[in-house]
């Protein structure tokens, strides 16, 4: 089920030497790897929110640092269902037309109701506005909040100064370095390559890949953890985080890929915030600005894989929450006892949806287990529930040893 391991190609030799190389950055202290670490399944090694970039390693990056792991399989960006081998090209602006129209389907594990909603799907970041790899590795370079690369002709004059500026040569000819777009094209599409060849990016070693195969025993609280991940009326997590094989057999990902207004609370640590005017509202903007218009997606943001989801320390876009635990509960009270989750006005009233302008609150899922819960109902999950949905979610974790 995994792909087979082979030595890395000349191109993704190339790419790791960039993806490593902290000189592209202002501060020369932050490289690729600095907030993508392969010792944290290439998330953020630290506990903060967000990660420190610029010139000074001070200024904030605007959202949680997602994982580089399991992208080579991540489609591009697109507007509702996954049309398959269909090759009628309808565009985002006529797919989200039909997508203000649309009712939408709940989505249940198990269900089929995830294929059939006209929502963002795919791309890459929490707002998908990158649908390669390398497109996606020039963004952090540039931008002014983390590698802080200056422009394109900077970061060109860093590439042929490289110690690794010979291997352009080799690869694409001395053209390239007289070439500032060829020759950062080039090196993107290198990291690309790295990134798609190196094992570890997609290695399908946890537990729970193991015991698909046979190989591991599930504990008691890991079984009982994994089926109310995919129990529609407890959890329903399997609904959005798929946890079955696809019907060409290969490791699940644990994301349908497409985009969620789930409402999380305003992170009032980071500096965006102290303006209570800026909102981040995905898919909407501030970052991603081709379908401003399309409100019915504002505060909607990918999934995210939960592969290796217990090795990190910020979860959701604006890493408002630290632990497992504070994201089960908020998956389990938002509905039902909403002052655990967000915080208080003045007055006392709770604030739902702190982090969302009203008039996109009806953006939220409040259909899908078991966010279509009301104040006072029953929580779906005790207590137990939720320490046994943590169980199961360490199961992703990778590098698990199997016992002989």
């Amino acid at each position: 089920m995994r792909p087979p391991v082979a030595p890395l190609s000349a191109m993704a030799q190339l790419g790791k030497e960039i993806f490593y190389d902290a000189s592209l950055s202002s501060s020369g202290a932050l490289s690729c790897a600095s907030c993508h670490s392969p010792d944290h399944a290439y998330g953020p090694p630290n506990d903060g929110p967000v990660m420190l970039g610029g010139a000074t390693l001070s200024r904030q990056g605007a959202r949680a640092v997602p994982s580089l792991t399991y992208l080579d399989r991540h489609p591009n960006f697109s507007i509702g269902p996954d049309k398959g081998d269909d090759d009628n090209i309808i565009d985002l602006a006529q797919m989200a037309a039909i997508g203000q129209q649309s009712a939408r389907t709940t989505k249940t594990a198990g269900g089929t109701g995830a294929s059939t909603n006209i929502v963002p799907q795919g791309g890459l970041f929490w707002d998908g506005r990158a649908d390669t790899l390398q497109d996606q590795a020039l963004f952090p370079l540039l931008d002014p909040n983390e590698m802080d690369g200056g422009s394109a002709k900077i970061v060109a004059d860093k590439l042929r100064r490289a110690s690794y500026a010979n291997r352009f040569v080799e690869l694409f000819g001395a053209g390239v370095l007289r070439n500032q777009r060829l020759l950062i094209a080039e090196a993107m599409f290198a990291v690309a390559r790295y990134q798609v060849e190196e094992p570890s990016f997609h290695p399908y070693t946890s537990k729970y890949d193991y015991w698909l195969e046979g190989k591991a025993r599930l504990s008691e609280s890991e079984l009982r953890g994994l089926q109310l991940f995919n129990d529609p009326d407890k959890a329903n997590c399997a609904g959005c985080h798929t946890s079955a094989p696809t019907r060409d057999g290969l490791p699940p990902l644990f994301t349908d890929h497409q985009y969620e207004a789930l409402g999380a609370p305003r992170n009032t640590v980071l500096t965006n915030n102290r303006d209570p005017d800026y909102f981040d509202l995905g898919v909407c903007g501030p970052q991603r600005t081709d379908i401003l218009e399309q409100t019915q997606y504002c505060g909607m943001f990918l999934t995210p894989t939960l592969r290796n989801t217990a090795t990190r320390h910020a979860f959701f876009h604006n890493g408002v929450f630290s632990t497992l635990q504070q994201v089960m509960d908020f998956y389990n009270f938002r509905d039902t006892n909403p002052e655990k989750v967000f915080p208080r006005a003045a007055d006392g009233t709770v604030l739902k949806y702190d982090d969302l302008p009203p008039k996109y609150h009806a953006n939220v899922d409040v259909t899908d287990p078991p966010f279509d819960r009301h104040p006072g109902d029953k929580p779906a999950m005790t207590e137990q529930d939720e320490a046994d949905i943590i169980a199961f979610l360490k199961t992703l974790t990778d590098g698990y040893k199997v016992e002989n």
